[in-house]
């Protein structure tokens, strides 16, 4: 697979959609992204998100296409134009209705998060002072999710519960943007053990550029990311990593507040003032934009990966979790987590 061949599919972004953004993610041959369409908004504002993209869609048809299979980011390589797959950081949209997953599944929506910093109805974030797990109802949506192919992200839960998801769930979840709490310690990066059990049970982890996640921050080197992917390789498995940029480009510091804020509170600060002034942080300078995933793929050679294993951290594992986890729950599909214990214990 020559680099041209490579499917470079990026786990998150969050950016200020623009046409420059469009052509930007055409030029760096960015194959496909999951994007968040959901902080804080109910179900109503988030439809009209989905109205936003589908004028996007209708605007820029030579550069981005709407996907909620495997084989549409197979179809979006091959005609040239970067794959969108919708995605909600907070289980809001589905206020309190179990009925509602299905629901956005058929209006395209392919991830959810169970908790967004705080606790929800579902599952506790990570900024909670106490974790007391995934709730009842939380049971009951994980195994909806499970049934129809929408895929349970636990970025930005807390720990006992983020363990709780992936034993009770029959199908691998991911955790879309996030690094290794032991390069840098931070409430949003993930434990040994989480990322043990995560790879462990078939899951995906993508690495956040975030400069709030990165082992010193905007000044982060290239060489320290990419020797942080070859540790936690070895950790869970190569065929359990890709890249969640978590990239911001061209929002305003405004929507910082709303993502820390939401409607739920007027302390832009968060966690007691954990998180600091309500800014974006800047980027490293190797990864600025969507042109520059190219310059990841040399990072990671020059720490000793093998082209096969590039490849499948650039997009090629994505591409095969889209494929195990988009469709609905079938007989066959090997069991993961609570289910496959269950499963064991029973006679044949």
């Amino acid at each position: 697979m020559t680099a041209s061949d490579r499917f470079l599919i990026d786990g998150l972004q969050y950016c200020n959609w623009s046409e420059k953004i469009f052509r930007e993610l055409n030029a760096g041959g960015v194959t496909a992204i999951h994007v968040t369409i959901c902080y804080h908004e109910n179900f109503r504002e988030t439809i009209a998100n989905i109205g936003q993209w589908n004028r996007w869609f209708q605007d820029y048809p030579d550069l981005i296409c709407p996907a909620v299979t495997a084989d549409d980011v197979r179809h979006a390589k091959q005609s040239g134009r970067t794959a969108v797959i919708f995605g909600f950081q907070n289980p809001a949209p589905i206020e309190d209705d179990l009925s509602l997953v299905e629901i956005w599944h058929r209006l395209g929506v392919r991830f959810m998060q169970l908790s967004y910093n705080n606790q929800s109805l579902l599952a506790t974030g990570c900024y909670e002072a106490e974790d007391p797990g995934i709730t009842r109802m939380g049971r009951e949506v994980i195994r909806e999710m499970n049934r129809v192919g929408l895929v349970i992200d636990m970025s930005h839960s807390a720990e006992r519960s983020t363990l709780e998801a992936i034993e009770l769930s029959s199908r691998p979840i991911a955790i879309t943007h996030a690094n290794p709490s032991s390069w840098h310690l931070v409430p949003r990066n993930k434990s040994d053990a989480v990322l043990k059990a995560l790879g462990q049970s078939g899951g995906m982890l993508g690495f956040s550029l975030y400069p709030l996640h990165l082992k010193g921050g905007s000044g982060c080197t290239l060489r320290s990311f990419c020797e942080m992917v070859a540790r936690t390789a070895e950790l869970m498995g190569v065929d359990r990593i890709g890249i969640g940029s978590d990239l911001c480009q061209d929002q305003p510091d405004s929507v910082v507040e709303w993502m820390r804020v939401g409607r739920w509170t007027r302390d832009s600060r968060g966690a007691s003032g954990a998180l600091g002034a309500a800014v974006f942080p800047p980027q490293p300078d190797w990864f600025r934009n969507n042109t520059q995933f190219a310059g990841i793929a040399d990072g990671l050679a020059d720490v000793g990966f093998a082209k096969a294993d590039i490849d499948k951290i650039m997009g090629g594992n994505w591409l095969d979790f889209f494929e195990r986890s988009f469709g609905p729950e079938q007989a066959e599909r090997p069991q993961h987590g609570a289910s496959a214990k269950r499963s064991a214990g029973k006679g044949v």
